[in-house]
This record gives C-alpha cells, sequence and structure tokens, in this order.
C-alpha cells in the first residue's frame, strides 16, 4: 500500500529520506541534488555522506526534520505518528510500503511522481521489473535449490538466528533469482531458528548477514570466521558442498534500485 499525503502543489526542493531505500530511489530518479537530510544507515551513493544525520528509520527525529524545513519527507507507512506530526507542521509527506518485492518496485514509480519526476520514476520500475523477469525465465529449473538467508545471530555463535521467512522482500528475491527460500512457508517473515532446526531443513545454500548488519567496514576475516563457524556442523549440505556464503553488502537488506544486483547475487550462489 502507498499512499501520498501532499499539502504542497510545487516540485520539493528541499527532500528529507528517512530509510537508505527511500534515500537510493530518490538519486536514481535523478532528485539526488534535492536531499538536504538523510537517515542514520544511508550510505548509497557516496555523495550522501556529507549529509546531516535525523536518526534511523525506526526513529527519525521529527524536530530534526523540522529544522531542516523540508518541502517533502519519505517515511514508512509504519509509522503513522510520524506522517500525523509532519503533516501538523504543514510539510509534505509521501508514505511508502516496501516490505515485499512488489510494494518496492511500485514505489520507484510513487517516489518520481512526487518529486516531480514521473517519466524517471515510471522507467525505473519499468527496468527493474523487466530485469528481474528476465532472470526468473532464465533460472527456471524443475526443483529450485533451497537457500536459507541468516539476517540475525549472536556473535561468533550459532544461536540466537533469525531468518528469512515468508511475506519478506528477501523471500521474493530469492524466488526471482531461481531458488527457493526454505523457510517460505513460515508464518512469520522473520522466524527463529536453531542449529538444529536448520539441519532438519538442510538448505542447498546458507547466506550468512547475522552479525553483519552493519554493513560498513566488515573485514575478509570477519566473513571468513563466518563460513568457518558454519563448517563446524557435521552434516550440513551447504557447508560440505562450499554453498555457505558470508555476506555484508546493504543490496541485501535495502528494498531499493538495486535490487536486480541482490538478485544476480543470489544466482550466482544458487548455481
Amino acid at each position: 500500500m502507498i499512499w501520498l499525503l501532499l499539502l504542497a502543489a510545487a516540485i520539493p526542493e528541499r527532500i528529507v529520506s528517512t530509510a537508505p531505500s527511500f534515500t537510493e530511489m530518490l538519486y536514481a530518479v535523478g532528485a539526488g541534488e534535492r536531499v538536504v537530510a538523510v537517515s542514520t544507515y544511508c550510505h548509497y551513493p557516496a555523495s550522501v555522506d556529507r549529509l546531516p544525520r535525523i536518526g534511523t528509520y525506526l526513529e527519525p527525529n521529527v524536530e530534526a526534520i523540522l529544522r531542516l524545513r523540508p518541502d517533502l519527507v519519505l517515511v514508512h507507512a509504519e509509522h503513522p505518528q510520524i506522517v500525523r506530526q509532519l503533516r501538523a507542521a504543514g510539510i509534505a509527506t509521501l508514505a511508502l510500503r516496501n516490505t515485499t518485492l512488489e510494494e518496492t518496485l511500485r514505489s520507484a514509480t510513487a517516489i518520481g511522481q512526487a518529486v516531480g519526476r514521473p517519466r524517471e520514476g515510471s522507467a525505473l520500475e519499468t527496468r527493474l521489473r523487466q530485469g528481474l523477469d528476465v532472470m526468473r525465465r532464465q533460472a527456471i529449473r524443475p526443483t529450485p535449490p533451497t537457500l536459507l538467508f541468516i539476517v540475525g545471530r549472536t556473535p561468533g555463535r550459532l544461536d540466537g538466528m533469525l531468518a528469512v521467512g515468508k511475506g519478506s522482500y528477501l523471500n521474493d528475491l530469492i524466488a526471482a533469482a531461481g531458488g527457493r527460500n526454505v523457510l517460505a512457508d513460515s508464518p512469520v517473515a522473520y522466524p527463529k531458528i536453531s542449529v538444529e532446526g536448520v539441519l532438519r531443513l538442510n538448505p542447498d545454500v546458507i547466506v550468512d548477514m547475522g552479525d553483519m548488519t552493519d554493513t560498513q567496514g566488515v573485514s575478509p576475516a570477519h566473513t571468513a570466521a563466518v563460513v568457518r563457524l558454519w563448517n563446524t556442523v557435521p552434516g550440513l549440505r551447504a557447508a560440505r558442498n562450499r554453498k555457505v556464503f558470508a555476506v555484508a553488502s546493504d543490496i541485501y537488506v535495502v528494498p531499493g534500485p538495486r535490487v536486480l544486483d541482490a538478485a544476480a547475487a543470489f544466482r550466482t550462489m544458487l548455481q
């Protein structure tokens, strides 16, 4: 679901983004030069490093946003109280959902329309859809390989694990790349899983980002240590076949215009 709450008719010249995915979309549709502040975890493109920060997407600092006198603020629709506060202050607000891949693709057009670049937004959505469609056609197999994606874990240990389940953006992306999320039938988007549970499912591929969600400055030694950790589990198919991948790139956790890069990376892992 996407909805637009605009209180000004003019094309916005001062835009605040409260999430990395929104920031990347703004730059991708050609409105990057009008972005005046971003969230704490916005790192791409590199030029955003010079911009002021207004908190995380979970807890944007409304006072800091208002001090910047923006014409438009992009926020998650999951935060209606933030929308209400900004509207009450007379600030135009674009509220978006990008929990699923479909919502992410539609947000390209919505953002393009909101910033006065409708053609660019529509073209971006079309390009992403076409790229994913090509990938789906090329990746069709009688039995798709299974993949487990770990998004949370106790550092240095195989416990406290959270994985990608049904209804999440990454679940959709794994399918688009030609794989099957081994937890696609989970009733929650990010279920807990134990080592015993992993062994029971015994996926063909394991992708572990569990203790590297802060993607800045992760060393090769760190990623190698993650792979070694999984190699200690006897009988694990993915470890035996060298199909454990420790990843630290934000392309996997930012549902934005780099979805094709993430899908292509999954496709390589699944081969």
